[in-house]
């Protein structure tokens, strides 16, 4: 006998209402139907809004790229799949063969090596030079110079370029300046507002704030270039995953909140760290004795971050012995957590560098970066030099 079935597959759709929803829908979709051919040329024209695929788009990713955009203070940025997507979209969107990158020697440990080991096999070359010397980067610019990238401050050394002079160059050269703004935040800083022509971020740090996704963000004043790095994103595989997207847009609604308790806890458990004799040197933004603090007075005023880098005496052995007596602070090679985190440069961000380059930014064996979080400080300062103390043993 035969049995009469009707098939459900895909003949059933979303239920329209005419409320909407508080928070943002999580839409896990690959693909979007369209009314016909025409409609779905009139998306592909621009003559409507529309998604098509989510590899070209997706509302989540809209979603949260439009509130990093009011974070930032500009508008159509671009959402990736990590930092270093956002990174790739910059330079696969907007670099050609023959074309030539001044870039901060001081940076994430593997943009560094993007710029001096991947990029090269494409043809694109670059000169790494001090940011804080914006005369080093007038004498690395050449005819074939196309961009300048710089962090504001330095990972992991926390160092403060010369923004002002910087951008200066860039405009009288008439060469795009990308400005990685992960460390400092829109909080701290607004490169388009500088002299920036591209701010990019690791949203996974602390516009995300919870370790819990991976994703990147860049956005330029001209819309061409923003439409050059998402052509980037959707030709490479750059896409960001919806459920990431839709992650971070609830972690992005605490982000003001999270970085203004960890910067408070950062200024008293950077000044903590420098009374205690372990310590070689205690390097933060916001206090007198660090090399840029007038340069970091100047661009962030009252917000030198949540970052605190320091330097132990001793070497390998004490590094480990801290490591392991701070059994309350993850040490893991992050930052931006909700939580106070450790990392180790040497043997984590950039071990990729020779130990004779990394003696040469003053990453030693014994250098460490603390990621502030938003515990009680005295509960942070406590731990720290209980920790420090049985470095001693």
């Amino acid at each position: 006998m035969t049995r009469n079935h009707k098939s459900i597959v895909r003949r059933t759709t979303v239920p329209s209402s005419v409320s909407a929803p508080l928070s943002t829908p999580l839409f896990t979709a690959v693909a979007y139907t369209s009314d016909d051919a025409d409609a779905l040329d009139a998306q592909y024209e621009g003559e409507t809004h529309g998604y098509t695929y989510a590899r070209e788009g997706h509302p989540n990713a809209c979603v949260l790229a439009e509130k990093i955009d009011w974070l930032e203070g500009t508008s159509g940025g671009v959402l990736t799949s990590s930092g270093m997507g956002a990174l790739g979209a910059i330079y696969l969107g907007l670099l050609k063969t023959g074309d030539h990158i001044v870039a901060g020697d001081q940076l994430y440990g593997r943009n560094l090596r993007l710029l001096t080991q991947e990029l090269p096999k494409m043809g694109i070359t670059t000169t790494l030079v001090d940011p804080t010397d914006a005369g080093q980067v007038a004498n690395a610019i050449t005819p074939a110079t196309k961009m300048i990238l710089v962090e504001a401050v330095s990972n992991p050394t926390l160092r403060i370029a010369d923004m002002e002079g910087i951008a200066s160059i860039s405009k009288d050269k008439d060469i795009l300046l990308v400005v990685d703004n992960t460390f400092t935040t829109p909080a701290a800083y607004k490169p388009l507002e500088h002299g920036a022509d591209i701010t990019m971020h690791s949203v996974t740090k602390l516009l995300a704030g919870h370790s819990d996704v991976t994703l990147g963000y860049a956005a330029a004043k001209d819309p061409a270039l923003n439409r050059a790095m998402m052509d980037a994103v959707v030709t490479w595989g750059f896409t960001p995953a919806p459920f990431d997207c839709w992650q971070a847009e609830r972690g992005l609604h605490s982000f003001q909140i999270r970085f203004d308790r960890a910067q408070a806890n950062a200024v008293r458990l950077a000044d903590a760290l420098a009374e205690l004799p372990q310590m070689d040197a205690v390097l933060y933004p916001g206090r007198a004795d660090h090399p840029d603090h007038n340069r970091a007075r100047a661009i962030l005023g009252d917000h030198p971050g949540n970052m605190i880098s320091f330097r132990l005496k001793g070497g390998r052995t004490e590094a480990n012995r801290f490591i392991r007596a701070a059994k309350h602070i993850p040490f893991a090679p992050t930052l931006g957590d909700i939580a106070t985190t450790i990392s180790h440069s040497a043997s984590s961000s950039h071990r990729a560098l020779s130990p004779k380059e990394r003696e040469a930014l003053g990453i030693t064996e014994g250098f460490f970066r603390v990621s502030v979080g938003v515990e009680d400080a005295n509960q942070l300062i406590s731990e720290f030099a209980k920790a420090l103390e049985e470095t001693k043993s």
